[in-house]
């Protein structure tokens, strides 16, 4: 089996603080994340990590554009 059929078929239970933790060092994200994206997209881990990784792009896009804008002040 190969790694990507391996995490379709898995899935995260945040109930259990245990699993939680465990997917939210695995998926690099905070636990409260990993809670949010189960709620909006369901407990499919790969389901979660394209949905982490959206809103992550997002919010890089956001802070480029906020960067760029004018008399903005760009990180040292």
């Amino acid at each position: 089996m190969n790694r990507n059929t391996e995490s379709a078929e898995q899935r995260i239970d945040v109930q259990r603080s245990d699993d939680l933790a465990q997917w939210a060092q695995k998926l690099d994200a905070s636990e409260a994340q990993i809670k949010e994206a189960v709620q909006a997209v369901g407990s499919r881990a790969s389901d979660v990590e394209e949905h982490l990784k959206g809103s992550r792009s997002t919010t890089n896009a956001e802070r480029t554009k906020q960067a760029l804008k004018p008399g903005s002040e760009r990180p040292r």
